[in-house]
């Protein structure tokens, strides 16, 4: 699913109005009709139904639910916000038809003394601003927004919770954004709900689609997307009955150091769990009883050290490299990995502590091989970038690190990003807080060398990686619940993951 900024989404609009055709009054009761629906399968009729309408279309949306609901017998107000100028277009069209239809107590809200006492039974619907803002909300409508939120009335925002901006929202003040507890957005969701600091305003996000024109939408172009199944399930590589394990590649996996193994061994299950061939896992002499008991199919190649990684097997034989997990930064671990990318590894994944090599020798990131795949979490891109202020100013660099060295980046998170080296960047909705646990990380880095070795393309390894280690969490989620999820829990579920592209 395409995620298109506020300017792209009001040409889509208005492509939708010419070529259907289509009034922007009935696109309007479109979208309308689809917000009552879900008012209707989620909110008793009992309660009392309090809708806050501002200038532009988000009001006039609340105007035409707050109609279509009265003639469904919900009880509804409806207080409009006043700036001396009042309505155009659609939306004084639907404030017509709602004072018409007379079922609706209306009030214009000009000043503190009009606004209307907020109990917490009651259900306010937002509509007061929507995506196009670009400023913070002040004076009139940033005290609307304070009274909602101390109320503890149940907020459901319609399109996008009042006060904030759909992409950047660097200068704004969380204090000033409606905090909603469901957020029915139309079509697409917004960039901003990608963004870990706006959890807690958007609640639970519902997409609602509007019937918006599809030649445009595939048309217009633009750098994020949503990862969807039906995408990911043409990535999948067909097994042919007369494969052997010679044709799904070897992977060689460098990690652990000692009283660190664990890394390592979680990486290479995930790894063999990811349809892999063949793994052979280089790890320092001490690691070596702990790897083969624990994974009898994987091989083994011992590192000279008993504590650490020091030096590389000869890589003809790989197909592709997975790096970092627990690998350490003492000297003689940077010293190995400087000489390995400069041996010109092919395919390679890099995570953890290699990352964390590199952000202590930035001179060397220009040694990392074109898409080449990083999978830093937060901090450990923080690390090779420097700190960014909000996710915005750090998706932003993600895009740019990307371009700059020409490797994908992987940021993980609840919507994990995968930064391309052409400026595409992919959002994951797969996953749940459980997986924030030790070890989680390691498994997604054998999954995406094992898919690396198999053939995979980088950028396909990457989506199917992220996507697919989500799903595995959700499956082991939905077994132990979030406070007992553990790694190992995680690629237990990788084979129901996978077959669950096939359905």
């Amino acid at each position: 699913m395409k995620i298109f900024s506020t300017q792209q989404i009001a040409v889509i609009d208005q492509f939708t109005i010419e070529q259907e055709p289509i009034s922007d009054l009935d696109l309007m009761e479109r979208a309308s009709l689809q917000m009552t629906n879900w008012v209707v399968q989620n909110i008793s009729n009992e309660k009392k139904l309090m809708f806050f309408a501002g200038p532009g279309n988000n009001g006039g949306d609340a105007l035409a639910v707050a109609r279509l609901l009265a003639d469904l017998d919900y009880q509804c107000e409806m207080f409009v916000l006043d700036f001396g100028k009042g309505l155009k277009g659609a939306p004084a069209q639907n404030l017509i038809r709602l004072k018409e239809q007379r079922k609706v107590l209306v009030q214009m809200i000009a000043s503190e003394d009009d606004l209307p006492v907020i109990e917490k039974e009651h259900v306010v619907l937002d509509g007061l601003f929507g995506s196009g803002l670009n400023r913070m909300l002040d004076g009139l409508p940033a005290t609307i927004v304070e009274r909602v939120n101390a109320s503890g009335a149940k907020v459901v925002a319609i399109d996008i919770p009042s006060g904030l901006m759909g992409e950047d929202n660097s200068t704004n003040d969380r204090s000033r954004i409606v905090k909603a507890e469901h957020t029915l957005t139309l079509q697409f969701p917004k960039l901003s709900f990608f963004f870990p600091e706006h959890e807690a305003l958007l609640g639970k996000v519902e997409v609602l689609p509007i019937g918006l024109h599809p030649q445009v939408i595939e048309e217009t172009e633009t750098p994020y997307c949503l990862l969807e199944p039906d995408l990911l399930e043409q990535k999948l590589i067909c097994r042919s009955k007369f494969s052997h394990k010679g044709t799904f590649g070897h992977a060689l996996l460098i990690a652990g150091s000692y009283g660190k193994m664990g890394a390592s061994v979680l990486a290479a299950n995930a790894c063999l769990r990811s349809g892999v061939g063949l793994l052979t896992a280089h790890l320092p002499h001490s690691g070596y009883p702990i790897m083969q008991t624990a994974l009898p199919e994987a091989m083994c190649s011992i590192d000279p050290s008993d504590l650490m990684f020091t030096e590389f097997p000869p890589l003809d034989h790989f197909s592709a490299i997975g790096i970092g997990p627990a690998l350490g930064v003492k000297p003689n671990s940077r010293r190995a990995l400087k000489q390995l990318l400069e041996a010109k590894p092919g395919k390679i994944v890099l995570d953890a502590d290699a990352l964390n090599i590199l952000s202590m020798h930035p001179e060397w990131l220009k040694l990392l091989p074109v898409e080449a795949i990083l999978t830093p979490h937060p901090k450990e891109f923080e690390r090779l970038v420097g700190e960014s202020s909000n996710s915005y100013t750090r998706l932003q660099r993600q895009r740019d690190f990307a371009r700059e060295y020409q490797v994908y980046v992987v940021l993980k998170g609840a919507h994990t990003s995968i930064a391309t080296p052409d400026g595409m960047v992919y959002f994951n909705n797969t996953g749940n807080p459980g997986m924030a646990t030790a070890g989680s990380g390691d498994v997604l880095t054998g999954i995406i060398l094992g898919l690396l070795a198999q053939a995979y393309e980088p950028l396909d390894a990457a989506l199917l990686g992220v996507w697919i280690h989500g799903v595995a969490g959700d499956l082991a989620a939905e077994r132990s619940g979030y406070h007992a999820l553990i790694a190992s829990d995680v690629i237990q579920s990788l084979g129901k993951a996978f077959l669950s592209l096939r359905k």
